[in-house]
């Protein structure tokens, strides 16, 4: 593709020859003639020096370079568009394979592609351009909107919704039973029925593994464009906020609130009942025990503000030596006292 053409599509402003031909995208790093490479990050500005790219998506206000530039007011939103310029997923052959199952009751909507060993139960009804990868499974009174992709062995459970464009990725859950059991007197557990529901809203994606419970009673709900990583834990009667990110590993106990544009980046860990208000971030291995107001940062366990949990992280190696000081001033202070005593 030419790059002038590459520009044109991505509403970028071209500087240099547009008639270079363009044949993938990649990194600086491994760039060679004909590819197009991005910098969005300026920390790493000095491998512009090293980089054989043919030309480069870059910020507007980024200063003149020799090679070709893409020029956008933001780099790294025009690599992730530019990416679809030369790549297209496969998907399933249209129509259904001759190995899935469908339930005579199942609705399809227009442009159907359901592959080898699907099934799909009574009562589902899938709306237009739905694609099931191999060895999908969707329970009964599944109501899921156009534009659905599932890839394979997902599992979608009893009267879940989706909305339109979801995607759910290899070997998600969506609905499976909540983690709940009532103890008996004799030390056993009873197992509460599970009888509540999982609704994922407009634009929601869940990557790989990863599990969304349904609740005892009331719904589980992922709100529109939350995005749920690899491994991701969302227990029984969560809510997750729109544009919120859940990154890998995450765990939500039963019950939790989470706002919008939240970001919990990996293995964080929320307890159960909390809530999570809009715009907070919480970086790697946050453990929540209670509830975080909106727009915070906060690390660490239990969390604490950001800027506190790094003054304190400093501090921890030094706690040996720390200690030793306090000791001697202890025993300095000890000495002291039984001298006076003794005078």
């Amino acid at each position: 593709m030419k790059l002038q053409a590459i520009a044109n599509r991505l509403g970028c402003q071209l500087a240099g020859d547009g008639s270079i031909e363009i044949h993938r995208i990649t990194s600086l790093e491994e760039a060679g003639p004909g590819d197009l490479t991005f910098l969005s990050n300026p920390k790493y500005q000095a491998r512009l020096r090293s980089t054989r790219a043919s030309a480069i998506i870059i910020s507007d206000t980024a200063p003149p370079l020799e090679i070709a530039t893409l020029r956008t007011a933001d780099p790294y939103l025009t690599f992730a568009r530019s990416i679809d310029l030369f790549y297209s997923a496969p998907e399933p052959d249209p129509g259904i394979h001759s190995t899935a199952v469908l339930a005579k009751s199942v609705r399809l909507g227009r442009n159907p592609r359901i592959g080898p060993f699907c099934f799909v139960d009574e009562g589902v009804a899938l709306g237009d351009n739905a694609v099931l990868h191999s060895h999908v499974s969707i329970y009964r009174g599944v109501r899921i909107g156009s534009d659905f992709v599932a890839h394979a062995h997902v599992s979608v459970r009893e009267h879940s919704e989706i909305g339109d464009r979801v995607r759910l990725q290899n070997g998600v859950v969506i609905g499976a039973d909540g983690f709940g059991f009532a103890k008996k007197g004799d030390g056993s557990y009873q197992k509460i029925t599970q009888s509540g529901r999982v609704i994922l809203e407009d634009d929601v994606e869940v990557q790989a593994n990863a599990t969304v419970d349904r609740a005892a009673i009331g719904e589980t709900r992922i709100r529109r464009g939350a995005k749920i990583d690899n491994l991701v834990q969302v227990g029984h009667g969560s809510w997750v906020g729109e544009n919120s990110l859940l990154c890998a590993q995450v765990g939500l106990a039963g019950s939790t609130k989470i706002g919008k544009n939240v970001i919990l980046t990996g293995q964080v860990g929320v307890a159960g009942h909390c809530s999570i208000g809009d715009n907070v971030v919480a970086t790697a291995q946050t453990g929540i025990p209670s509830d975080v107001e909106p727009g915070r940062m906060v690390s660490g366990y239990p969390a604490m503000d950001n800027k506190r949990w790094l003054k304190c992280s400093v501090l921890f190696s030094k706690l040996p030596e720390i200690n030793k000081s306090v000791q001697k001033l202890q025993q300095k202070l000890d000495d002291l006292i039984s001298k006076r005593s003794s005078d």
